[in-house]
Parts: C-alpha cells; sequence; structure tokens
C-alpha cells in the first residue's frame, strides 16, 4: 500500500498563511495609541476682544496768527519735537517798528503826566492865597486824569504790539510730531491762511472702543455680586497679528449710550513711547479680569459633542477608554473651563480619539507640556 505524501509546496504555503493569521491577531489586539493631557487648575480669567481705534490725545492744526511773509521753516516733516519748539517764523520788521513806535509815544505821555501833575500841584498852591478859581484847580485835576488814562491806554497798545511780534515766532504748544508742511519760505501766511502743519501728540494714547450695552450691565452687575473684580487689564493686538507689549489703563466710561449702536464707549490710555500705536488705527482690544480665576480646564481639542452635548473620553489608571459628559462653562487661551463632570488629574485624549471607543484599553501617551 503506497502512503500519501503532502507536496511541500503546500505545507510552506499553509505556515505561511498561519503565520500571516497570527500576525494579524496580534495587530488586531494591539492596544491603539492615543495622547492624553490632564484636567488641571489654572489661572483662566475672563476676557473679551473688541474692535478699536486708536486716538491721539492731543492733535492741531498749526496756524498763522499774524500776516506776514515766512522767513523760516524750522523743521524737518515727520520729526518729533519738543514744546516750545520754534516751528515757523514770520518777519517781523513791521511788527518791531509798531513797538517801537508805542514805546516812543509811552515815554512822551510819562512826560505829559508829570506836567500834569506839576501843574495841578502849583494850581492847589495858588488857590490857597486865592490867586486862582477853583474851576482852574478842577481842570489841572482833570489834565492829570486825562494824562493817565493816555498812558493806560497805550500801555493796551504796546502790549498788543508785543503780542503780535511773539506771534511771528510759531512755536509748539506741546510735545508731538509734525506732519507735512502746507507752506514753504517766502509764502504769505496770515490768519485766513489755513493750517500750515498738524502737530500730534502719540505718547501717552487713547484707544477708543464699543462695549454692547447689554455685555456692559452684565459685568456691572457681576461686580456689584461680587462674583468679579472690577478692575480688568487691557491688552492690544495690532493689524499685523502681533500683541502690543505695552498694557493699557481705563480712564474713561461713557455716560450715555450711542443710539445707533446700543454700545457705551470706553477709552483706555497706553504708553506709546516708540510711535508704534498711530492715530486713527484699528486694533483688537482684550480685556482680561485683573484677578487671578483659576479653574479646571482642558485643552479643547479634547472636548467633543453629540446631540446630547459635550463629552470628553477618559483614560483611567488600567488604561481603559471612559466616556465622560462635561460642562463647559466658556473657553479661554485653547482651553475648556469645565464646571461639571471631571476632576482635577483625570486624563482626557487629545489626539487619537477617533480610533477608540468606550471600554478599550489603549497606549497613552501624556501630551508635551501636559
Amino acid at each position: 500500500m503506497r502512503r500519501s505524501r503532502i507536496p511541500a509546496l503546500s505545507l510552506s504555503s499553509a505556515l505561511l498563511v498561519a503565520i500571516g493569521f497570527s500576525a494579524q491577531t496580534a495587530l488586531a489586539q494591539q492596544a491603539p495609541a492615543v495622547v492624553v493631557a490632564p484636567a488641571t487648575i489654572m489661572d483662566l480669567r475672563e476676557s473679551v476682544d473688541l474692535t478699536g481705534k486708536v486716538t491721539a490725545i492731543q492733535k492741531v492744526d498749526i496756524r498763522a496768527r499774524v500776516s506776514g511773509f515766512l522767513e523760516a521753516v524750522n523743521f524737518t516733516e515727520g520729526q518729533k519735537v519738543t514744546a516750545g519748539t520754534e516751528l515757523y517764523r514770520v518777519e517781523d520788521g513791521a511788527y518791531r517798528a509798531a513797538v517801537q513806535e508805542i514805546e516812543g509815544q509811552i515815554e512822551a505821555a510819562e512826560a505829559a503826566k508829570e506836567f500834569a501833575i506839576l501843574e495841578r500841584d502849583r494850581a492847589e498852591q495858588l488857590l490857597t492865597s486865592k490867586t486862582i478859581s477853583q474851576a482852574k484847580v478842577d481842570e489841572a485835576h482833570a489834565q492829570v486824569r486825562k494824562a493817565e488814562g493816555d498812558l493806560i491806554r497805550l500801555k493796551g497798545s504796546k502790549d498788543n504790539a508785543d503780542l503780535n511780534l511773539s506771534y511771528t515766532k510759531i512755536t509748539a504748544p506741546f510735545d508731538g510730531i509734525v506732519g507735512l508742511t502746507a507752506a514753504d519760505v517766502g509764502a504769505l501766511v496770515g490768519p485766513d491762511s489755513g493750517p500750515l502743519v498738524t502737530l500730534t501728540r502719540l505718547d501717552p494714547i487713547y484707544v477708543q472702543f464699543p462695549v454692547a450695552t447689554a455685555l456692559y450691565l452684565t459685568y456691572r452687575e457681576r461686580v456689584l455680586r461680587g462674583e468679579i473684580s472690577g478692575g480688568a487689564n487691557v491688552g492690544l493686538g495690532l493689524p499685523n497679528g502681533t500683541e502690543y507689549k505695552q498694557k493699557g489703563t481705563i480712564n474713561f466710561i461713557a455716560s450715555n449710550v450711542s443710539q445707533g449702536t446700543d454700545t457705551v464707549t470706553v477709552r483706555a490710555e497706553f504708553p506709546n513711547p516708540d510711535s508704534i500705536l498711530l492715530d486713527g488705527a484699528l486694533v483688537r482690544v482684550m480685556l482680561e479680569q485683573s484677578d487671578k480665576q483659576n479653574v479646571l480646564a482642558v485643552p479643547q481639542q479634547a472636548v467633543q459633542r453629540d446631540q446630547q452635548g459635550a463629552f470628553v473620553l477618559v483614560v483611567d489608571a488600567s488604561s481603559k477608554v471612559e466616556l465622560r459628559r462635561i460642562d463647559v462653562s466658556r473657553n479661554a487661551r485653547g482651553q475648556a473651563v469645565i464646571s461639571k463632570g471631571l476632576k482635577e488629574g483625570e486624563n482626557v485624549i487629545t489626539e487619537g480619539a477617533g480610533k477608540v471607543r468606550p471600554g478599550i484599553t489603549v497606549d497613552a501617551a501624556t501630551a508635551a507640556g501636559g
């Protein structure tokens, strides 16, 4: 009787199939890898972002107060100047001459007053000896008063002439940055010739922003109940996406509501030593509570939602996954603030949640910085 033989090739194939099946089974049983982060108590103060507009504290148009030809322009456009810096000079010859003329008239008036006083004194002496009448004495007194009046009038005219002379030097009323000049040397300027240049003070500087009336009233009510403090840190986000380094201070809250927008205007003051904030720029205003608010939070990406609400996948000490329903009170700086459903230190899945389900065992690695 002949013994049947199994071909060597068939045995090899069966062995390979068995090995492959075993590998697939082992792969299926391997715990999926996930990344977790612990629920942590951290300072996440309540905050709100608003749109604001930068406004210069002082901004004026510099004008000529007397007429004349410009003799000098003493600044470079865009230059920082200090209060009292001479910006323009108007030809002053006519104004100096006017002052000298009045000074001469004052000297003559003072001499006339001295003579009138002598005449009055002489008349009073003659009256005692009955040499002249009382009418002559009264007339002498009137001449003294007239001389005194002329002198007062002339001194007033001199003050006005001195003032006009001083106006031939046009100076900066405060520290600031000058803009583009509207007149060059040789131009005829005067009170009716329009602004010569604009002077803007940029340090410090204001930022005005509207706050919705409902938001403002809710904030005031919470302050009165003692839930939050009345103070706030004020930061700025610049148009290029960066954050302004200096912090501001709120110094004005309007007492009326803008009817068109139903908002309350709030203003904050910021240091601006490098003139980074420019008048008229739009910025993002970031208001944040000044007092610490320690809350329980997890990374925002750990929170999922379905028809029943928010939940997270928790990995327990035995590496098993549990679905946990939670209440999220707010989000701040990439973190979800948890008011119910988690305890400090519990690990939630932040990466890999799509490949796991409640009840299975996972290979959990803690997120960097977690």
